[in-house]
């Protein structure tokens, strides 16, 4: 198995099984990285494919429980999946999407699979589908890294500080990790093969077939989904946003931002095609600071969560700030608030009641706010490991970015992770602070507060 236009490292072999030459075709299993372009993993299937004269499937699993996702999730989601189906068609590849755990949707599908090929995701349970998947087929399972720029293990390998601790081996490798792979065609095609899915048709009626929490609205008129909304809004970010990110991307009432983040979440964009279409078309210090936040900042959350089992806990936070935290556990504060008074957006402080009316009308923030909005959390709650329970709960509910590694690590570092100690004070201990006073010298909240209400 050669793969010669894409990266080695990005490459595993999860098992050792032989190539199942007399069956059917070659299957990618399709779940991190849900897109039909610059998709390292459907590209190797593709070759895998070439190199046993079999057509490749594509195959999709559809559960209605994963992990804290709510019907604004599967909206999002299923909005993308709509557009993949023609785009796989035009690699003569088909989309098969099935109701069901991935796993075992991908397990049923590999009996008549030569090998399969899959993507790569950090959580702990896309690991262990993987690791379970690789011990219960009797092919090939071949994991193909397309959501990072720099393979995990490649980047560093053990758990980093903070990014001045990752910064620069990123800068020294990444370019090594632009490739684009050609694209190729299957030697044969898998479009009429006798393999049923689901037809999505209508988003709203194909997900009342699946029992979803519905307590979250969707936000389908703030962002929709899928590959070609994600390009749109990228190349307008480039064409009229860009050349002000470094000053005004921490203005929240401002829109100098990109609105990524969701379409990394779900695999819908490529982070090597966004750093390609800014590093091939812009120059300087705006585009310095994106490429910063897209390979560094993203890269070391993906690190954290690697070497970190457990990411989404307190007790993953540094020692010194685990600490520090808990010897002002029992300081008096100003204001208490319950989690219900705060998700109503019930606080005496008129910006974070705003940041969080903005995070359920639009499942996005600014990033400033969210920073000053998790603040405030740790300052406004018992203990702070009710305060992180709190503030991940409710990232990981409204936001269409949450539960990934981008989220686990934003959240740890409202509590000390990947920063350092400052001068101590009540309730925060040596942990950094951000203050109204603070905000409303640094940024404008009153403007935010408008575009809240408009």
């Amino acid at each position: 198995m050669e793969f010669t236009d894409i990266h080695p490292d990005r490459v595993q072999v999860l098992n050792d099984h032989d190539l199942q030459s007399d069956r059917s075709y070659v299957l990618y299993w399709m779940q991190q990285s849900q897109r039909a372009e610059w998709n390292h993993a459907f590209e190797a299937a593709i070759r895998l494919g070439r190199q046993l004269d079999k057509p490749v499937l594509v195959g999709f699993g559809l559960m209605d429980d994963y992990p804290e996702a709510n019907i604004r999730h599967y909206t999002f989601m299923t909005e993308g999946l709509v557009e993949l189906d023609e785009a796989f068609k035009k690699r003569d590849c088909k989309l098969v999407i099935k109701l069901g755990h991935p796993r075992a949707v991908i397990e049923a599908l590999a009996k008549d699979a030569a090998a399969v090929v899959c993507d790569r995701g950090y959580l702990r349970h896309q690991e262990a589908w993987r690791s379970d998947l690789a011990n219960s087929i009797s092919c090939p399972l071949i994991q193909v890294e397309s959501d990072l720029i720099i393979p995990v293990e490649a980047a560093s390998n053990k758990r980093e500080y903070a990014a001045r601790t990752i910064r620069s081996q990123l800068q020294e490798k990444y370019r090594d990790y632009l490739e684009k792979p050609a694209r190729l065609m299957p030697p044969k095609s898998s479009v009429y093969l006798n393999v049923t899915g689901e037809d999505i048709g209508s988003v709203p009626a194909f997900l009342e077939k699946l029992k979803l929490d519905d307590s979250v609205p969707v936000v389908s008129d703030q962002f929709k989904g899928g590959t070609s909304e994600a390009k749109r809004r990228f190349r307008n970010f480039l064409k009229n946003h860009l050349d002000q990110y470094n000053d005004d991307r921490n203005q929240p009432h401002e829109d100098h931002v990109s609105h990524m983040s969701p379409y990394l979440h779900f695999g819908q964009i490529s982070p090597v095609w966004l750093i390609r279409e800014i590093e091939e078309n812009h120059s300087g210090k705006d585009a310095e600071s994106y490429v910063e936040e897209l390979l560094v900042r993203r890269e070391l959350a993906a690190n954290f969560c690697f070497y970190e089992k457990d990411y989404d806990r307190f007790s993953a936070l540094p020692d010194w700030a685990r600490t520090t935290l808990n010897e002002h556990k029992d300081d008096e504060r100003k204001y208490r608030y319950t989690r219900e008074e705060m998700e109503n957006a019930e606080t005496h402080d008129e910006y974070w009641n705003a940041a969080m009316q903005q995070m359920k009308k639009r499942g996005y923030l600014h990033n400033h706010m969210r920073m000053y909005w998790g603040k405030q959390i740790l300052a406004w709650t018992n203990t702070p490991k009710y305060a992180y329970r709190t503030a991940l709960y409710l990232n990981n509910k409204y936001f269409l970015d949450g539960r990934d590694c981008n989220s686990f690590a934003n959240i740890g570092w409202l509590f000390g992770l990947h920063d350092r100690a400052w001068n101590e004070r009540e309730v925060f201990g040596k942990v950094r602070i951000m203050t109204k006073s603070g905000l409303e010298r640094k940024t404008d909240p009153d403007k935010f507060i408008d575009k809240v209400e408009d």
